[in-house]
């Protein structure tokens, strides 16, 4: 059992130790940016307003019992007013304090916010198929670039899953969650890498419950090639890494569930 113990320890709460730790922000160092820098000439397409009428299923009792880990997908595309829904409830600000942190529609330690939000984009009305990433703060995307043979790089990126293979290609959208840790470890050092993972626990249930809300359906993906997303999404694999997908997409008749 000894080979787990490193990983069970960090688990469990450090607040003992990190109470003694004098960090960043007690330094007095700069606060990182709350989001990243973007080059504002860049192709930037606006989102439609988040609006209720895309929800098809509004009891969310429905959505949290109906809700299951969906592997096959439909060829209908997501409408764009849905993906903007998508979004918002997974990244999407919803207010800003008066010391400029902002409050989101997913909780998070601290507001650190350390996460970005990338997108494999197969199949949304309206959107050229490529690779976009979020900005909360606008709320618009960022167009990124074209990824040749799209699908046949997501097959790579995404391995061999082990109870439907090749699935995230045939999504609509594939969401691609990276962390930039030193926003959190500014304000909680040691204590920042299992936060980071809870938050990012948040915003994958809400893509779930909203995905399941407009009748589509999303599944969590755990296994993928690190340095592969990491290289495909031009990140350093140090100061920004990718850790955590989900496919989302119309669903098929029939269903994987978990």
């Amino acid at each position: 059992m000894s080979r787990y113990e490193k990983e069970r320890n960090f688990l469990k709460s450090n607040f003992l130790e990190f109470k003694h730790i004098k960090t960043d922000k007690i330094k007095g160092l700069p606060k990182p940016p709350n989001t990243k820098a973007f080059d504002s000439s860049s192709t930037i397409i606006d989102l439609p307003k988040v609006s209720k009428d895309v929800v098809s299923r509004d009891s969310l009792y429905d959505s949290i019992s109906e809700r299951r880990s969906t592997r096959f997908y439909s060829d209908e595309s997501l409408s764009l007013e849905e993906l903007s829904y998508l979004l918002w409830a997974t990244q999407g600000i919803t207010d800003t304090t008066k010391n400029g942190l902002t409050l989101r529609t997913v909780p998070c330690s601290g507001a650190t916010h350390t996460l970005e939000t990338y997108l494999f984009i197969m199949r949304v009305d309206g959107i050229q198929a490529g690779v976009y990433r979020y900005l909360p703060v606008e709320h618009k995307l960022l167009y990124l670039f074209e990824l040749d043979e799209i699908d046949q790089k997501i097959d790579a990126i995404t391995l061999d899953q082990p109870f439907v293979p090749n699935f995230a290609k045939k999504a609509a959208v594939m969401f691609a969650w990276s962390t930039i840790p030193y926003r959190s470890e500014w304000k909680y050092d040691i204590s920042a890498h299992k936060k980071i993972l809870i938050d990012v626990g948040h915003v994958s249930q809400n893509l779930y419950l909203t995905s399941e809300s407009i009748g589509a359906g999303a599944c969590a993906i755990g296994i993928y090639d690190q340095q592969l997303i990491d290289e495909v999404l031009g990140l350093d694999g140090e100061e920004e890494f990718v850790i955590f997908l989900g496919a989302v997409g119309k669903k098929k008749t029939v269903v994987g569930t978990d």
